[in-house]
């Protein structure tokens, strides 16, 4: 990066900057003012020698992200309904970020379980390789706690994390097969194609028709879709398959409105392990 100029540099870490953003606050916007607040700081700082744009930028753009989130916890406390994540719908803004697993929906939700502490040591030393002296430095804490913050959130993460890849193809065909059983309220069908401990968790926000509460195993979540279907909400619904967060998914559209956006998480037998519904119209507006 020597040959570039100040904007350049940034330009070329944003996309780094927005995914480490977006995977501690889980919202395009909140990460957006992120790493727009760094690039501030980074015009602000010209007159330092700084010797790694990188090590710098992902300090600042982590420090904000810390603030953000103790500004957003009391509105995550008051939240109606389970809170996911923001889904990144391609193409976007950052459609040439390669989205790696690290910024899948499944587990930028996941990663909402850690504290934000744990969720900013594991990204930065685990996702963007900083040394625990940077970690130290941000959390204002020892390089040994540091280690241990990690350890501790690298284990939480590998009980609840998926160890193995899924080829796309696949799953778009599960995904198709799955909406395909949804429309027609066919219980059965849904049955056989989820794990006996699926989950399902539903965002509406309290701004559109969701449930309240994460639905768990197989008898209830094909049971509250095929529901669904015999009340006739599925009606005049059309899917679009689309890549969201990296993987597929599908826009759930009612006429030209979208109205929610679903994501599967499977498992190695192509069983689905988690289903994602996302509807709160703030989140999909995008």
């Amino acid at each position: 990066m020597g040959d570039m100029d100040r904007e350049e540099q940034f330009t070329y870490l944003r996309p780094t900057l927005f995914a480490l953003a977006y995977s501690m606050l889980g919202t395009r916007a909140d990460a957006e003012d992120a790493v727009q607040e760094s690039f501030l700081r980074w015009q602000q700082a010209a007159e330092k020698g700084i010797d790694s744009p990188k090590a710098y930028l992902t300090t600042v753009v982590a420090r904000i992200s810390l603030d953000i989130l103790k500004s957003a916890a009391r509105k995550r406390e008051t939240y109606v309904g389970p809170w996911l994540p923001e889904p990144l719908v391609e193409p976007c803004a950052y459609q040439s970020l390669e989205m790696a697993e690290s910024l899948s929906l499944a587990f930028v939700h996941l990663l909402q379980s850690l504290s934000p502490a744990e969720r900013a040591a594991f990204l930065l030393r685990e996702i963007f390789n900083a040394p625990y002296e940077e970690l130290a430095a941000i959390l204002q804490t020892s390089e040994v706690n540091c280690r241990q913050i990690v350890a501790r959130a690298g284990k939480h993460l590998r009980e609840r994390r998926p160890r193995f890849p899924i080829d796309q193809d696949r799953h778009r065909a599960v995904l198709r097969q799955f909406l395909l059983a949804c429309a027609s309220g066919d219980a059965a069908q849904l049955l056989a194609m989820l794990r006996e401990d699926v989950v399902l968790h539903s965002d509406g926000g309290g701004k559109a028709t969701a449930a309240l509460n994460p639905i768990y195993g197989a008898d209830r979540v094909a049971r509250f879709f095929a529901g669904i279907a015999k009340k006739g909400a599925t009606d005049g619904v059309l899917p679009k398959l689309a890549n969201v967060n990296g993987a597929p998914g599908a826009l759930l559209y009612r006429g030209n409105q979208l109205s929610s956006i679903i994501v599967l998480q499977l498992d190695d037998s192509d069983k689905i392990a988690n289903i994602f519904l996302v509807a709160n119209p703030d989140k999909i507006s995008h």
